[in-house]
């Protein structure tokens, strides 16, 4: 199977050249403005300046319209997002045009050059992973081009490294072998080759999702960004003991066969017991009566179910809401999971009514003035939203390529990812990396998503 590092579908319908410009194009389907002006070896500023009517605010390119292609400037390779798709026309070449043969690394400084960054993930549109590959790479995309206002340069290569082929073909070819960082793969049967390719040549790889990478203990290239079920609940739990000492807490048994969550609650329940604090336990479908004698009346009461699930939780909602109109003295926070994010439409005013703590690693909020710049981004670029999921995925790649790209030109291969190497805001998803024993660094970086009284949203970041 051919891997690629673009799909592009090129329609010309013209090529009646002036004096101002060499052709015109008519827009297919699914096009986009960087993918039109990549076609072309044209800057986005280029393109759009031909074509004044592209600048008003309510314009939306579209399948049939007929663009005016300039003559470049040459004033210089940047880089600019694809449109990623399933064409059949296959271009083997690098996002940013660079030459095919590319200086070897060595100790040089990366803020002298532009950092060199590897993409191996299925980047199409067969299925959901290439799906939400592609909105990840897009991000990735807006990143380096946010980062040119600082600077900082980067040339970028992405190939479609799909679940049946053979990632060996993208590692044969130079361009992948001068990577100074990749990111990828996505799937765990490709870790064993990845891991031996990046020791080799020396390229830090960030694994961004899911897989199971034993190489993690042994290779010191590697970043691992997620972070395994067992970890998260160590680490949720050790911040649940500090930030809730002085609460009582309630576990309310949801009757729940198909939950996963015992495994978490039970070990919460061992370290209370190792402390000697005392805790409760009830039923959902316990009388009003035995329900209530579960809370306590001298203390904060911090709420823990085993299930995860939102009809679960809308049961527990109505319960606890009238147990507390018979007794409103009694003072009630919940503590929930990451699954919750993804029900705040339907339970969001019981958040802020019981003060609600999500745990995760990622936290997507809409209002903020940060998403609304990337997401406005986006569609003005690829003139579609982002796909609704609780993370963005498209907002994942902007954080993770800001944060390593700008970390690599600060400090070289020696950036390690650790808090305070610089300050970087992250939108939704928080990075601070420690070294796993004599191999690679894994993120530890841990949300609680707070829903307060006051209908106010804050992140407390640990």
């Amino acid at each position: 199977m051919l891997f690629v590092m673009l799909f592009i579908t090129i329609g010309i319908v013209s090529a009646q050249e002036s004096e101002s410009f060499r052709g015109l194009h008519k827009v297919k389907r699914k096009e986009t403005i960087f993918g039109i002006s990549r076609m072309y070896d044209l800057t986005i500023e280029e393109l759009l300046n031909a074509n004044p009517e592209m600048k008003e605010a309510d314009y939306e390119l579209k399948k049939g319209d007929i663009l005016k292609i300039p003559f470049p400037s040459n004033t210089g390779k940047t880089v600019q997002p694809v449109q990623t798709s399933s064409a059949n026309h296959q271009q083997n070449q690098p996002v940013n045009n660079a030459a095919s043969t590319v200086p070897a690394k060595g100790a040089d400084d990366l803020t002298k050059r532009p950092i060199r960054l590897g993409v191996m993930l299925p980047l199409h549109d067969v299925n959901g992973d290439g799906k939400r590959m592609v909105e990840y790479y897009r991000g990735i995309l807006m990143a380096c081009d946010s980062l040119k206002s600082l600077g900082i340069s980067v040339d970028v290569y992405a190939w479609n490294s799909s679940e049946d082929g053979d990632i060996h073909q993208i590692m044969d070819l130079k361009d992948a072998q001068n990577c100074d960082i990749i990111f990828g793969p996505l799937y765990s049967k490709q870790m064993e080759a990845m891991s031996f390719f990046v020791d080799r040549h020396d390229i830090q790889l960030v694994i961004p999702f899911s897989i199971n990478a034993p190489q993690l203990t042994t290779n010191r290239h590697i970043f691992q960004i997620w972070q395994s079920p067992n970890d998260q609940n160590e680490s949720i739990i050790t911040h649940f003991m500090s930030k809730f000492k002085d609460y009582h807490p309630v576990f309310i048994d949801c009757n729940d066969s198909t939950s996963k969550k015992g495994v978490y609650t039970a070990a919460l329940r061992r370290q209370l017991d190792q402390r000697n604090i005392h805790y409760s336990l009830t039923n959902l479908k316990s009388g009003e009566d035995n329900f209530s004698k579960a809370f306590s009346r001298t203390k904060p009461n911090v709420v823990i179910l085993n299930s995860a699930r939102s009809s679960e939780l809308s049961v527990a909602f109505s319960k606890i809401n009238g147990m507390q109109a018979n007794y409103p003295e009694l003072s009630i926070t919940m503590f929930g999971y990451t699954e919750w994010l993804m029900y705040t439409r339907v339970h969001l005013d019981n958040f802020y009514k019981f003060n609600a703590y999500i745990p995760s690693v990622f936290f997507y909020n809409p209002l903020s003035a940060a998403s609304q710049r990337l997401q406005q981004k986006y569609r003005w670029n690829f003139h579609t939203d982002m796909q609704d999921y609780p993370q963005r995925f498209a907002i994942t790649g902007f954080d993770h390529a800001y944060f390593f790209i700008r970390g690599l030109h600060k400090y070289g291969k020696t950036f390690n990812g650790a808090a305070g190497m610089f300050g970087y805001p992250p939108v939704q998803t928080p990075l601070e990396f420690e070294r796993y024993g004599n191999g690679g660094l894994r993120n530890k970086a841990l949300l609680f998503v707070h829903y307060t009284p006051e209908h106010r949203v804050e992140t407390i970041k640990f």
